[in-house]
């Protein structure tokens, strides 16, 4: 019964994803979309300490199971994909491409849940796999210019993740003996294969410098998209850290070090490009590149200080479902754009459930906010770390104050486009945003009642002088920007940083190529009945891969040979 229940979080996805591409139109197989990743949350509220389940049949063996992080990590996944997907129902009621967009949610889903519960480097790589590629069917989604663009990023640095990754793992598992994840990291993976680890998994969770795909993929995708992008996808590379690297009582000093400077600069980077933003959704995006830096400070102090690992890497994962549940908010909060309600109660309603996230977000006392800064800087004695190390507390702090103008710049840019609905209020939109936008209270409340293993949280981790000081240095500094640059335009940052001034550089290079080339010597002339054979011949071929090319067909032969490959291997 365990093995059924473990295989069906991943399997229901994808046989939902088939039938939808087999019978597209289809209103009753559309509305089942967001409860697809109902399973994955009623095994993170219900599943018995230890449930596991290993298919020797499948990939060389698969083992999946539910750990405490994982299920911390899966209760986040499944609830934010849960919220987006009824947003979704309300946000793409009148896209006709809808099916296409439902097809690749699925198959991200099904990725983003099996490599929660995966343990054996297979699997793990195929799931994060499934769920990295399909995730680009998510963002050039739109078809416009820009959407292509950001997937072409998005796609380079995710292959170039995936190539990584898989690298990695095989000189990891090579010099394991094994295929678990867990002897993986117990056999800690060094040279290579360690940073071959840390950089394929630190493309997706937004490392410095290959951040440049949050940016430009965020704005392009649908907004329900973005909101699993950044809230639960985003995730995946800093809990492949927290399984593979070697965090235990030995810990590693340079690897510690590398990653806190990083995320350092990633926390603040984040904050000064996004708050030369204009657009509400590449604000976000910049402000998950300063969250997921802290997050990476985090695993970092964990390498530093192995004597508090354990309390770190629980902080770490609180502070990930923190930060998940209140961007996922956020970024459905820029797709209500137009759903200002006329009523008064109704008004009052969405302005607390605008401000509720950007609150937590920002560390406001008695939110999820001020419960993840607190037990992150917990273990951050004085003297804990040597040299430049010492002032981390002080720079996580500053970088709070930094999370407070981003926050407000957001607010300031997304009220400008306010309007009323031009056909009524829609209940799935409002019902998921209100929803999501509550854990951010509710949050907290719940950690102190079940509590993480290895966290010892209490009631006065709620409130304090160190979490309202941050708030008001932000306050302080937004409004000495506003007063300088109130009659002038904003300054720019173009969205993308990085990959804009890369692809420049690429272009140019090609221009310089061009302008020296020699040019080829002109080809003899082709008879013309050969002319007309191979215009027929190309005519047929632009046919064949108009048909092979549409969405609708590689969703549907994608999601096909996933299933086909799953069921196969497992009763084989």
């Amino acid at each position: 019964m365990s093995s059924i229940l473990l295989l069906a979080v991943p399997l229901l996805p994808l046989l939902l994803a088939v039938f939808i591409g087999l019978r597209p139109g289809q209103a009753r197989l559309n509305r089942l979309v967001p409860w697809a990743a109902l399973p994955g949350l009623l095994l993170a509220a219900l599943a018995p300490t230890g449930l596991e389940a290993t298919f020797d049949s499948l990939l060389m063996g698969t083992h999946l199971a539910v750990d405490p992080t994982g299920r911390a990590f899966l209760a986040l996944t499944a609830g934010l994909w849960l919220a987006a997907g009824l947003f979704a129902l309300g946000e793409r009621r009148d896209d006709v491409r809808r099916e296409r967009f439902y097809v690749f949610w699925l198959l991200a889903l099904a990725g983003n849940l099996g490599l929660v519960l995966a343990q054996d480097a297979a699997s793990f790589y195929l799931f994060f796999s499934l769920m990295s590629l399909s995730a680009y069917g998510l963002v050039v989604h739109s078809g416009k210019p820009e959407a292509w663009r950001a997937g072409r990023v998005y796609l380079i640095l995710a292959v170039l993740g995936e190539v990584l990754l898989l690298a990695g793992l095989l000189l990891a598992v090579h010099a394991a003996g094994q295929s678990s994840l867990a002897a993986v990291a117990a056999a800690r993976p060094e040279g290579w294969a360690l940073a071959l680890l840390v950089v394929g998994l630190g493309i997706k969770a937004g490392m410095l410098p290959l951040h440049s795909w949050l940016p430009l993929a965020h704005p392009a995708a649908p907004v329900p998209a973005s909101a699993v992008l950044s809230g639960a996808m985003i995730k995946a590379g800093l809990l492949g850290w927290m399984r593979l690297l070697p965090l235990d009582a030995t810990g590693h000093a340079v690897l510690g070090e590398t990653l806190v400077l990083l995320g350092l600069a990633a926390a603040f980077l984040g904050v000064l490009v996004g708050v030369l933003q204009v657009r509400p959704k590449t604000i976000l995006a910049y402000s998950s590149i300063s969250q997921m830096g802290l997050m990476t400070v985090g695993i970092g102090l964990a390498l530093l200080l192995p004597e508090a690992r354990g309390w770190l890497l629980a902080a770490v994962t609180l502070y990930a479902v923190h930060h998940g549940l209140a961007k996922g908010a956020l970024f459905l909060t820029a797709g209500m754009q137009n759903q200002w309600p006329g009523t008064r109660l109704a008004r009052a309603a969405f302005v607390l459930f605008t401000l509720l996230p950007a609150l937590a977000l920002a560390g406001l006392p008695f939110t999820s906010g001020a419960l993840a800064k607190n037990t992150l800087k917990g273990p951050l004695a004085p003297d804990a770390l040597p040299g430049w190390l010492a002032h981390t507390e002080l720079l996580l702090t500053l970088a709070a104050a930094g999370t407070t103008v981003l926050l407000l710049r957001f607010l300031w840019c997304w009220q400008a486009g306010l309007r009323a609905p031009a056909n009524g209020l829609d209940r799935h939109r409002w019902w998921a945003w209100g929803a999501l936008a509550l854990t951010g209270l509710l949050l907290p409340f719940g950690v102190l009642v079940v509590g993480p293993g290895g966290l010892p949280v209490e009631p006065r981790d709620l409130y304090g002088l160190a979490l309202l000081w941050p708030i008001a240095l932000g306050l302080v500094l937004a409004g000495i920007a506003y007063r300088l640059i109130r009659d002038r335009e904003t300054p720019r940052v173009p969205e993308g940083d990085l990959a804009v001034l890369a692809d420049a550089a690429w272009s140019a290079a090609r221009r310089t190529h061009r302008s020296l080339a020699l040019r080829p010597p002109r080809p003899h002339r082709m008879p013309a009945r050969l002319r007309l054979l191979r215009l027929k011949l190309r005519q047929r071929l632009e046919d064949a891969e108009r048909v092979l090319t549409r969405w609708e067909t590689i969703g549907l032969l994608f999601s096909a040979a996933m299933l086909g490959l799953y069921l196969t291997l497992l009763v084989g």
